[in-house]
């Protein structure tokens, strides 16, 4: 599931659940689809890229979102890392039981998100970069209507006489 800090559904239900039962956690997209590394924001989108159809990659909405990713360039000098580590950082210090897996097609992202390891964070500073980004300030929604989340699962419970 996706997990970052403009995409945070999962953590009312789901992670509570995961860690009652003691699975681990493997977010995917915990820098935001790259948004809090530059994407769309120090650099344009490619013509040929998915996310042109993602909502919040819409001029409309990263115009909008642009507050966003200069907090958190504000917090990450503070942090001395750049805004993709403070990101992945974020997400990595939800707790023990989180392994996040950013994508990367750069060399050169590889490294910063080795480097996110580097970040300390105290609870203080996870609320301050939570903070800086209110989940339902954030415009656009999470996915295209096309894709489905968790929260449109429809799993039938099972017959008592197979419990």
């Amino acid at each position: 599931m996706e997990w970052s800090l403009w995409s945070r559904d999962i953590e009312e239900e789901i992670i509570p659940l995961c860690r009652e039962l003691g699975i681990a956690v493997v977010p995917y997209s915990p820098i935001g689809r790259g948004f809090f590394g530059g994407r769309a924001i120090m650099e344009s989108l490619p013509s040929e890229t998915v996310l042109k159809s993602h909502p919040r990659f819409t001029e409309e909405n990263i115009a909008k979102n642009k507050v966003f990713y200069s907090r958190i360039e504000k917090l990450a000098a503070k942090h001395g890392c750049t805004p993709a580590q403070l990101a992945l950082a974020w997400v990595i210090n939800q707790g023990d039981d989180v392994v996040p897996i950013p994508g990367t097609t750069k060399i050169k992202n590889l490294y910063d998100n080795v480097g996110s390891l580097q970040v300390k964070l105290t609870k203080e500073d996870l609320k301050e970069i939570s903070d800086a980004v209110p989940i339902n300030e954030v415009a656009g929604v999470r996915s295209p209507q096309y894709q489905l989340t968790w929260k449109f699962a429809d799993t039938p419970q099972p017959e008592k006489s197979q419990v």
